[in-house]
């Protein structure tokens, strides 16, 4: 498996954009997370638990797989 590390990759921020330019404080009001938590996502530096995961693409109204994505970031 290489040195790389596994890591959830999104597409939040992009998503958020393509949905009306939401913000981070609506999409973590409407999944029912702290705005914090959102931030959080997007950085990479927070893995939600699957039922903020399923709920934060129920809001973004896509599939689980086109906001999250797990393989190994090779660049670690």
């Amino acid at each position: 498996m290489g040195k790389g590390r596994n890591r959830i990759r999104n597409r939040i921020r992009e998503l958020r954009f393509a949905n009306g330019e939401m913000t981070q404080a609506e999409l973590a009001e409407r999944v029912g997370v702290t705005r914090q938590t959102v931030i959080a996502m997007e950085h990479g530096k927070y893995s939600p638990s699957l039922e903020v995961a399923f709920r934060t693409a129920e809001v973004l109204g896509v599939p689980l797989t086109e906001v999250f994505q797990y393989g190994v970031d090779e660049s670690s």
